[in-house]
């Protein structure tokens, strides 16, 4: 008989269910009947309308909270990152201890989107912006420190410090964990290893996953310390009260040594490249694709052995408009549409059927993901006015010079003649390859010495041209904008009049508030209800030109100095914002809240009725939100990937001996110690 599976969200934890529950292979012959053949149905249905192909055209870029935005929507032009923007690549060594996102990478390199993957340069001595005061990293010392008054010489150091700091009271660089696995570990087990001083609220000993984040920071950094780490990390989002277990990982990942890609044709392409993927599939097995758009999940119920569910338009998102069966539904959701679901499942009264979502243990585990609003705004330009090399430099330009050798790099060195065995000889070094360099002299004695030779002028002409990189950054300030990412001249199209990108406001938490006043200038009533406004859906929306003045009179004190008019910014070609903290998202990514077992969650919320005494539904929840790599495409994908191995049987896409795609159940020391209690007093019993 055939079957229908039926996925709900078309971003990335959607599409990735739909093209592993079409390519993946199953463990044995007792997975074979629930995988998907000639005859069954894939529902993929979706609250927006991404533009996927010719066929599907629709009115942004796909990715859900990821959205690529080209500067006049011509694929061909420049474009910006006004959502999530890039992954953490990972070399292929299944070593517990290498970084990197694994999922993303491999799904990248199957799509063969690899040949597009360039490397997302952060700058080794960026730009701040504090208290109206312009520094580089590098000019951060005790003759010139930071103008914050920090405790113990802090604002000599960089505004990164202050995460070490606190990591210290549980780990360090030599001791604590190293891998995956030992990180889950932490997150149930992790407690505070110092004697903490009389003042402290905390106390050798105090579970980490049960204090708050800010609370330990404001402990042990005090109100300018915790302010200059706040204000200059960039992020709102890392210094919230969050789960400090897991924040001390997370954290971790701003320093130096993590590689990040993107790709030449936008991060939103690799969701283009997976619908289409997941077509060709089902055309080639048989299966029958039923893709609908602008449609959302209403209410969703277990009836019997079936999945009864209810869909709403997205012209009348509240009045469900059809009622359906599937045998297997997938919420690819974040918490807040999961709940507007929950909510309308509440009243659907019918006999015999079994309400998963509204018992008191799954609604306890959907709020463990805080909801984190985020705000991005781009401009496009025709120079690069904040680059040092710009008809007329400002007077604090962007550090984002650099030089970083790739595989494009060395296609474009071969094409240009370069000695084949210079390329072998520093493709091999790992010290060189796809290693950033700031310094032109170093690098270029760096790949003289990987090559045993001197290079002639024209060698190091070529070598510099090719692997010369200027641009992303960032730059950080204290104002409302936050961070300014530098995106410059990276269409595709090298024939066409030059356009540069800015990324002008990369802000999150409370400034995305801020901007969200200025949408609509002076003189505008607000005409529509909060609740009904589906921007992110839509798309980047054109700001006020107010709100453009403002950003210029921001950017300008960036890069020109306090007081700097906002003339000194050229006026922008283009400009368009998204607001993440709109529905149906509510929140641009997540972050585990304190006094949770993040591992339990991650296990149990995947399939909630297991967490309902006498409930067995195939209704799985699957996303960023709960994973764990929160505010990534890896999580989304990794959770995805857990639902299938553990629940259809599919063999894993990688392997997962030492890369756990979400946390395994982990006892707490404290149960581990009464068994060990118990047992001993039982021998001793016997």
């Amino acid at each position: 008989m055939a079957k229908t599976y039926s996925i709900f969200g078309a971003g990335a934890a959607g599409l990735y269910t739909a093209w592993r529950l079409l390519n993946g292979k199953v463990r044995d012959t007792g997975a074979k009947a629930k995988q998907l053949t000639a005859g069954d149905t894939l529902d993929l249905i979706d609250f927006g309308h991404y533009a996927f192909n010719d066929k599907n055209k629709g009115t942004r870029e796909p990715g859900a909270r990821v959205c690529t935005w080209h500067y006049k929507n011509d694929p061909d032009n420049s474009y910006l990152e006004v959502g999530g923007m890039r992954y953490s690549y990972w070399n292929g060594d299944n070593d517990g201890k290498a970084g990197g996102h694994r999922l993303v990478t491999t799904v990248i390199k199957k799509l063969g989107l690899d040949k597009y993957a360039v490397p997302f340069n952060e700058s080794t001595n960026p730009l701040y912006y504090l208290r109206t005061k312009n520094m580089y990293l590098n000019q951060i010392s005790s003759n010139n420190p930071a103008p914050y008054n920090v405790d113990n010489y802090g604002a000599a150091a960089s505004p990164d410090t202050g995460f070490n700091i606190v990591e210290n009271l549980a780990v360090t660089a030599h001791s604590g964990p190293q891998t995956r696995a030992e990180w889950c570990n932490f997150y149930a087990n992790g407690v505070i290893k110092v004697n903490m001083p009389d003042g402290s609220a905390f106390k050798k000993g105090d579970k980490l996953s049960d204090i708050g984040y800010w609370n330990l920071m404001f402990d042990q950094l005090g109100t300018e310390g915790f302010n200059y780490t706040s204000d200059g990390n960039g992020y709102s989002s890392n210094v919230i009260n969050w789960n400090s277990a897991v924040a001390f990982q997370a954290n971790n990942e701003f320093t130096p040594g993590t590689e990040y890609k993107t790709l030449t044709k936008g991060y939103s392409y690799m969701f283009t490249a997976l619908f289409n993927a997941i077509e060709d599939l089902a055309k080639e097995k048989g299966v029958i694709l039923n893709y609908k758009h602008n449609t959302r999940l209403h209410s969703i119920l277990q009836v019997g052995d079936k999945i009864r569910y209810t869909t709403a338009s997205r012209e009348n998102p509240n009045k469900k408009n059809g009622v359906f069966e599937t045998d297997a539904a997938w919420m690819a959701m974040s918490r807040a549409p999961i709940e507007k679901v929950a909510q309308a499942t509440r009243y659907e009264d019918l006999e015999g059927a079994v309400d998963v979502l509204n018992t008191s243990k799954v609604q306890l585990y959907l709020e463990s993901a805080i909801l984190q609003p985020s705000y991005k705004i781009g401009m496009f330009f025709h120079e690069p006015w904040w680059a040092d090399n710009a008809k007329t430099p400002p007077t604090y330009p962007a550090q984002i010079n650099g030089y970083e050798i790739t595989q494009d790099v060395i296609e474009q060195l071969r094409k240009a003649g370069f000695p084949e065995q210079y390329l072998t000889d520093i493709k091999k070094n790992t010290d060189i390859f796809e290693t950033p360099f700031a310094s032109t002299d170093t690098f270029v004695k760096a790949v003289e010495l990987a090559v045993n030779q001197r290079l002639t002028v024209e060698q190091e002409k070529q070598l510099l041209l090719a692997a010369h990189r200027n641009t992303i950054g960032p730059s950080v300030t204290d104002m409302p904008i936050r961070q300014v990412v530098y995106f410059g001249d990276n269409a595709l199209n090298k024939e066409a009049k030059k356009v540069y990108g800015l990324l002008a406001a990369y802000d999150d938490e409370t400034y995305a508030s801020f901007w969200k006043g200025m949408e609509l200038g002076p003189n505008q009533p607000r005409l529509r209800p909060t609740s009904e406004d589906f921007q992110t859906l839509d798309g980047p929306r054109e700001p006020s030109k107010a709100m453009i003045k403002m950003l210029r009179t921001q950017l300008a004190a960036v890069h020109f100095g306090p007081q700097s008019d906002y003339t000194f910014v050229p006026e922008p070609l283009e400009t368009r914002f998204m607001d993440w903290s709109l529905p149906p998202f509510n929140a641009g990514y997540h972050a585990w809240a304190a006094h949770y077992d993040v591992c339990d969650v991650q296990q149990k919320i995947r399939k909630p009725s297991s967490l309902n005494p006498g409930q067995d539904a195939n209704i799985f929840i699957v996303g960023e939100a709960y994973s764990n790599d929160q505010a990534w495409v890896e999580g989304a994908y990794c959770t995805a990937e857990s639902v299938l191995n553990d629940f259809f049987g599919i063999e894993p896409l990688i392997d997962d001996a030492e890369y756990p795609f979400i946390c395994p159940y982990v006892q707490p020391e404290k149960e581990k110690e009464k068994k060990s209690n118990k047992n001993v007093e039982a021998a001793e019993i016997v």
